[in-house]
């Protein structure tokens, strides 16, 4: 088996009768020559990194450029307060969001879900859920199974650069990724997984990467709270039994199409979009001098 496809996954679980997250398992199993014990090993590292990237969090640091840091404290204080007009579960998820997608601008230790960019997306959905429902740990790593599966079928058909296909390559992929292993954790079937993956990349398609300065801060950080709650919506409508209309592999297939054909401006090379405002090119003179202004 070789992840080519959602439906290949879906069809070697109904032949199989494995669950979706062992199909993925025993795919890592075969691809790297590890044992089960190992490839599960190699997988709680990475939730014990995303945990120890949160709890370093303190919202004092900020990045080099001083454009980005603090704002996941502030939307902890203001949840704190009562304000929040999501509150509970969907309030943290925004805080975990901003928190470390800062961290990852502030140079900390994050882990790339499925990119730096988009670090924040996944562990801001499975972080609080721990705090909110009884969750082991053995759930948690067949989420990521779950999730690791469907990003290497659409880095396989659309990618996952932002600078190859726009922003949505990056958050739209980390946001179906994170819708995924919430119907996972939810206790989804295997076609509601695959629905609210479609939903989720479809909600973000033609996303732009327009990174201001071209540093991975803004917009960069606060999108990541938008492919978390993307996330979280596309998981309750696939759990409610919607269904996108558009299979999931089409999905894809489309989103790696409108990749391919936007245009240089909008991705990743800060000539276009949020990167071309007046402000964009004030921000971008001030930090790099007025020789960038020519570029």
């Amino acid at each position: 088996m070789d992840l080519r496809s959602i439906a290949e996954i879906l069809e070697e679980s109904r032949s199989t009768g494995l669950p979706f997250w062992e199909v993925i398992l025993h795919y890592d199993m075969d691809e790297r020559q590890v044992s089960r014990e190992e490839s599960m090993a190699k997988m709680l590292i990475t939730w014990q990194a995303m945990q120890d990237a949160a709890d370093a969090y303190t919202g004092t640091r900020r990045s080099v450029s001083g454009l980005v840091g603090g704002d996941g404290m502030r939307m902890r204080q203001y949840q704190l307060r009562g304000k929040s007009l999501c509150g509970g579960y969907v309030g943290d998820v925004m805080a975990e969001a901003l928190s470390m997608a800062e961290s990852n601008a502030c140079m900390r230790r994050i882990v790339a879900a499925p990119t730096a960019g988009a670090c924040g997306v996944l562990p801001a959905v499975l972080l609080p859920l721990t705090r909110y429902a009884e969750l082991t740990q053995r759930q948690i790593l067949e989420a990521f199974y779950v999730a690791s599966g469907v990003g290497v079928v659409i880095a396989r058909n659309a990618g996952i650069s932002g600078a190859a296909g726009g922003c949505q390559a990056e958050i739209g992929t980390a946001s179906a990724m994170a819708a995924a292993a919430l119907v996972q954790l939810r206790g989804g079937t295997d076609q509601m997984i695959a629905h609210a993956v479609a939903i989720a990349l479809a909600n973000l398609m033609g996303l732009v990467c327009d990174p201001v300065a071209g540093l991975v801060e803004i917009p960069c950080v606060k999108r990541n709270v938008i492919g978390a709650m993307n996330a979280v919506s596309a998981a309750d409508m696939a759990l409610a039994g919607i269904e996108s209309k558009i299979p999931v592999d089409e999905v894809i297939e489309a989103m790696g199409e409108v990749g391919r054909h936007m245009p240089v401006e909008y991705r990743e090379t800060a000539q276009g979009g949020l990167a071309n405002t007046p402000t964009g090119r004030a921000v971008k003179e001030k930090l790099l001098g007025s020789n960038s202004s020519a570029k």
